[in-house]
């Protein structure tokens, strides 16, 4: 019976005294990257992480990186590797032998399962949200009842002692009957039995007793510290939150006034820190034939002053600019004050499913729609937006490098994006013979005309000259699908960018643009695709790609990589960045063939310069999230002008009482103007059908302002502006323009 006894467990709760998860700590070599191959590092195993080191020394201050083991998976390879796999990264590892490996094996198993235990029986659900009232008040409601169950559980406890002892004292008054030999054996046996019952039944109930007196002693503590961390929490938000107003403040005087903040060294972007290795390598298009980059040593001021140098080039809006004259010296000039907010987004419902359910895999185009899906512009303003960064265009335009100039342009048709990101709702469909202006000669040195050339389907011809040595222009026509879950809208068309003093001429197409949650969620747009840009002129080519995002996946969100090649395909330039954020360039210095690209593919590891900064987004202007989350430029593009042609997008009245949060009298019109725009279509299709019966010539619906002709370069057929808006601007002549609106 003693040695039963012994036996038993100790009366504690299973899982609350776990054996120390300090288990183990060492040298072993891990895997960094291609050129470094293994490294030695000290790794730490402690309660269930598995953190690692370059020196012990820097186990005061820095971790280079944490591996946590009860959801990571131990896999043992060749002789002195193992593997550990978590969060989607696999960790190569290398012990010194096989013996040394095998003791860190049997350690990260035993402090898996530990941790895993832990896990278990842990109550935290990390959740970092504030627990509503009516999760605490049933927190409370379940400890109350735990507490009444042990209640119960004492209660039991005290009839089984009762009862055990009257079983003991029954069988011990069998014993004195002194039976037979093998009754005597029997009844000692169910006494013992009956004894380790009872001894059994005390140690449960002791131990959920020590269990309710620890939880009863801490609660009240832990109470306390939980209610004061949401308060730390709480102020802490608020502090950061003002923290980004004032940030945004003095980021948005800056822009106005920089010379009042001459001696403010500005935060760089880029600046990665020589301590994490992880950093100086990554991954990028597989298109490419792949590629991994790595930072050589540089100056870092050059970097610096690099990224000034494009933070502080023109273009952004003000009342007050630098004007150089002939003299080279700088004077204020006063510009025109452009408006900085328009009336705020109404707050309208609609149940968006009821409406686009009958539109699956149907061109948008052709359906008509309540302004309530709309954003008040027109896709003709939508396509001016690309300009927002034209000043990429004017530092192109004086570099002496094609390749650089390549950066840049690879720059701006990437910063195009960047005022997508919030933007999910829809601009007008232009009206045929529709057209804009933006006269921004004096702020920035260029001028833009568009015009809607086609209805179906709907193409816009865009024509932009710069008198800082550029010209723009493209054709682009719109492919949109409903796809049940979202909508996909698929530019189609190239646009072109030349250059005048160099002649070097630029051709690129746009990617596709994804607006997702169309049944249920929140709105949210991404971009994906690749753009092929081509100098027509050098040959040289650059190849961007924008990766689609995904849940699952590790890379930045909205990230784009690209490499720029010369006509022999020789990579000089990395480029890298998000398309809502910033792009830089590296310089290649050197390159090599390293291993582990898919399908037996090589991958080349490129050895760079120091990243410069080509572009970065402009901070929204305030309160833009009740402004169709506008930027700066596109506030002003619906602003009144005088002396515009009759047919521009400002004078569209459906557009204008949107804008004005009338949109109940938007729709009105819309429905009126789409009426009479149908009802011309079918004017011109009877008339085409009279000249057909007649055996006239039959000549299409000609634009006003653009011949479409072939282009010489490219054997493209596009549509070329022809000329005469400006001049007729000039002289009020708008007698040859169609009344529209």
């Amino acid at each position: 019976m003693n040695e039963l006894v012994k036996s038993l467990p100790s009366p504690t709760l299973p899982g609350l005294h776990l054996p120390c998860l300090d288990a183990h700590k060492g040298w072993l070599f891990k895997w960094t990257n291609y050129l470094k191959g293994y490294q030695r590092r000290w790794f730490v195993l402690s309660n269930g992480l598995l953190s690692y080191y370059r020196t012990q020394a820097e186990m005061a201050h820095t971790c280079r990186g944490t591996i946590p083991l009860a959801t990571a998976h131990i896999g043992v390879g060749d002789t002195c590797h193992l593997v550990l796999t978590s969060g989607g990264r696999s960790y190569h590892l290398k012990a010194t032998s096989e013996a040394e490996c095998q003791r860190w094996v049997s350690a990260l198993q035993q402090a898996k399962a530990n941790a895993t235990v832990l896990m278990h029986h842990s109550d935290d659900s990390g959740d970092e949200a504030p627990i509503p009232h009516e999760e605490r008040a049933l927190t409370q409601g379940v400890l109350k009842t735990l507490a009444s169950k042990l209640d119960d559980l004492s209660t039991c406890n005290e009839l089984i002692g009762k009862h055990g002892a009257a079983l003991q004292r029954s069988l011990s008054e069998l014993e004195e009957l002194r039976a037979s030999t093998d009754s005597t054996d029997k009844v000692k046996a169910v006494n013992e039995r009956a004894t380790l019952f009872r001894i059994t039944s005390n140690a449960m109930i002791n131990a959920c007793r020590d269990f309710l007196d620890v939880a009863e002693s801490h609660s009240r503590r832990w109470q306390k510290a939980l209610h004061y961390e949401r308060e730390q929490r709480h102020h802490l938000e608020e502090t950061i939150e003002q923290l980004a107003k004032q940030h945004n403040s003095l980021e948005r005087a800056w822009r106005e006034n920089p010379t009042s903040y001459t001696g403010v060294e500005r935060p760089q972007e880029g600046d990665v820190s020589d301590d994490n290795e992880e950093a100086e390598f990554f991954d990028a298009m597989e298109d490419s034939a792949g590629f991994i980059t790595v930072t050589a040593a540089s100056d870092i001021q050059h970097k610096r002053s690099g990224s000034n140098q494009s933070m502080m080039s023109g273009g952004v809006p003000s009342d007050w600019t630098h004007i150089e004259n002939d003299t080279s010296t700088n004077h204020m000039q006063l510009r025109r004050t452009r408006r900085t907010r328009i009336p705020d987004k109404p707050n309208y419902s609609l149940n968006l499913w009821s409406i686009m359910k009958n539109c699956i895999g149907k061109d948008l185009s052709r359906i008509p729609m309540p302004v309530n899906f709309n954003e008040p512009l027109s896709m003709l303003q939508r396509l001016t937006e690309d300009l927002e960064y034209s000043e990429l265009l004017d530092r192109a335009a004086r570099c002496d490098s094609s390749l650089e100039q390549m950066c840049l342009v690879a720059a701006f048709s990437v910063s195009s994006y960047s005022t997508t990101v919030h933007r999910t709702a829809k601009p007008f469909n232009p009206l045929l013979g529709e057209t804009y202006e933006l006269d921004r000669l004096e702020e920035y040195g260029y001028r833009s005309i568009s015009e809607q050339v086609s209805h179906h389907p709907p193409a816009a011809a865009h024509h932009v000259t710069s008198q800082r040595g550029w010209t723009l222009w493209q054709h682009i026509t719109i492919d949109s699908k409903f796809r049940g879950k979202y909508i996909s809208v698929m530019p189609l068309g190239n646009i072109h960018l030349q250059f005048h003093s160099s002649g070097n001429h630029y051709v690129w197409s746009k990617v596709t643009s994804t607006v997702h949650n169309i049944i249920v969620g929140k709105l949210w747009i991404d971009q994906s695709g690749d753009i092929d840009i081509v100098n027509i002129t050098t040959k040289d080519t650059c190849r961007l790609k924008f990766s689609p995002y995904s849940y699952f996946s590790r890379e930045v969100p909205r990230k784009v990589t690209g490499v720029v090649e010369d006509r022999e395909g020789t990579a000089h330039y990395i480029l890298s960045g998000t398309w809502d954020e910033k792009m830089e360039s590296a310089k290649i210095v050197d390159s090599s063939q390293g291993c582990g690209g898919s399908e037996g593919k090589q991958k080349t590891v490129y050895q760079t310069l120091q990243p410069k900064l080509l572009w970065k987004k402009y901070p929204l202007p305030e309160n833009a999230e009740n402004m169709h989350f506008f930027s700066s430029l596109a506030l002003t593009l619906n602003e009144p002008e005088e002396g515009i042609a009759p047919t521009d997008s400002r004078l569209r009245p459906d557009q204008r009482l949107m804008e004005a949060g009338l949109w109940d009298e938007a729709n009105i019109h819309k429905q009126r103007l789409e009426e009479r725009q149908r009802q011309e279509r079918k004017k011109r299709e009877a008339q085409a059908n009279q000249a057909l019966e007649d055996g006239q010539d039959i000549e299409g619906y000609q634009p006003l302002w653009f011949d479409r002709r072939t282009e010489e370069n490219t054997g493209e057929t596009t549509y070329f502006y022809k000329g005469g808006y400006w001049e007729a601007k000039e002289r009020q002549n708008w007698s040859q323009c169609p009344k529209i609106f």
